[in-house]
């Protein structure tokens, strides 16, 4: 069998994050009315501006494949918006382009595929990342959209069975409860995420690799340059902040558990990363981030649905001949508080493990579908790099009961 190649992270960037405007676009945030084609494209415009600033050999027309996650592939983000972002943002048309869709997975399945392909020959450079526009489509979007067009939708009638009619929020709700949980638990859990992502913009963490964002709207000209979702209230008068968010509903139980401050927020954003082979980075005189050393998926329950990262994460790990106290940073990714002190207990470290997500998660940023794996994938090898760590684990869960898992290394 033929040995497989080593697969480098060169660089890893991210659009801003903008509020969702899915309640109403008159409510919408920074980027409620851009185009997910341009900031997909824009996103990695900067990305191969930095990686040709590091490197006068770098070549465009050596990038093999563009493979983009979305969620919600209609309307701009239909017509394989991978393959439309890569002519946008200038790739030459010889780069091939692949759309990716395992919902909450996407964007992490798109940089595993791409991973695969490098270590199997298949190219030595490309590029992967993630986009969702929530203002236009929210979960669920393509299957409404198909029915208020009056296509001819003809749904299994065995669909319930299957628990993908069950929302998330009432999954989130039943770990709580068979775990539990407190509210002041979930509640903490939030506002710990939101204060760790507040010190991270603060830092500069955040700008170090944040792409602006320039488009026009109505005649107006708008230049995006930073997050619109942090709340400084949670460190500047925790408490407060806290019996703020005990005070919220609770949406998907009446007397529940889990609120919108332990739920991840409804935003827009893009992410894109730059793989090669370690032979062509040291080619081309690039010190990479890091290497990316196994992936796995697993599938769960599909109820609750949002605990299959665990067995991804056992087989990840195994493969990688790690154990979990071995990773210098665990990123799990935050769409609800719940799970997360699942996985901590499970998987055996604590729940406010310095090591989970040092520059905050979805709870404090946001959860753009498709693009989150991308995004928190870069937060972690950036900060992987920063703070000289070894070793790094990020994992996912998604609809349905799927999980998916990756384990990155220094190089």
């Amino acid at each position: 069998m033929a040995t497989l190649r080593e697969v480098v992270v060169v660089d890893a960037v991210r659009s801003p994050i903008g509020k969702s405007g899915w309640k109403g676009m008159e409510k919408g945030g920074q980027l409620c009315q851009a185009s997910a084609q341009d900031l997909m494209a824009n996103t990695i415009r900067g990305l191969l501006e930095r990686v040709s600033s590091r490197s006068l050999k770098f070549n465009e027309a050596e990038i093999e494949n563009v493979i983009i996650g979305c969620l919600s592939q209609i309307g701009e983000q239909g017509l394989n918006i991978a393959r439309i972002a890569s002519l946008l943002a200038g790739i030459p048309q010889e780069a091939s382009g692949c759309t990716v869709n395992q919902y909450c997975n996407s964007g992490l399945k798109a940089i595993n595929i791409a991973a695969h392909e490098i270590m199997v020959g298949e190219g030595d450079i490309m590029i992967c990342g993630g986009v969702e526009i929530m203002s236009h489509y929210g979960m669920i979007s393509d299957l409404q959209v198909a029915m208020k067009a009056n296509y001819p939708v003809r749904l299994s009638p065995r669909l319930s069975e299957t628990g993908m009619t069950v929302t998330q929020g009432v999954c989130a709700e039943m770990i709580s409860a068979d775990q539990r949980h407190t509210r002041e638990d979930l509640e903490r859990f939030g506002m710990w995420s939101m204060q760790k992502a507040v010190e991270a913009e603060r830092k500069g963490w955040y700008v170090d690799h944040i792409v602006p964002f320039e488009f026009t709207w109505e005649g107006a000209t708008r230049k995006v340059e930073k997050d619109e979702v942090l709340r400084t209230k949670a460190i500047e008068d925790s408490e407060a902040y806290l019996q703020s968010l005990m005070a919220l509903p609770t949406p998907f139980k009446e007397h529940g558990l889990v609120s919108p401050g332990s739920s991840s927020q409804i935003v827009d954003g893009a992410a894109a990363v730059m793989l090669m082979s370690g032979t062509k980075a040291e080619e081309l005189g690039l010190e990479p981030l890091c290497r990316i050393k196994t992936s796995a998926v697993a599938g769960g329950a599909p109820v609750p649905m949002l605990l299959a990262p665990i067995p991804a994460v056992k087989k990840a790990l195994q493969r990688a001949g790690k154990t979990i106290d071995q990773m210098d940073i665990i990123e799990p990714n935050e769409a609800f508080a719940s799970p997360l002190l699942q996985f901590a207990d499970e998987l055996g470290y604590g729940r406010f493990d310095p090591r989970v997500n040092p520059t905050g998660g979805a709870i404090a940023l946001g959860h753009p579908i498709g693009a989150s794996g991308a995004l928190y994938f870069g937060e972690m090898v950036h900060h992987l790099k920063r703070t000289g760590g070894k070793v790094g684990l990020q994992m996912l869960c998604g609809g349905g009961g799927v999980g998916i898992a990756t384990v990155v290394e220094a190089v």
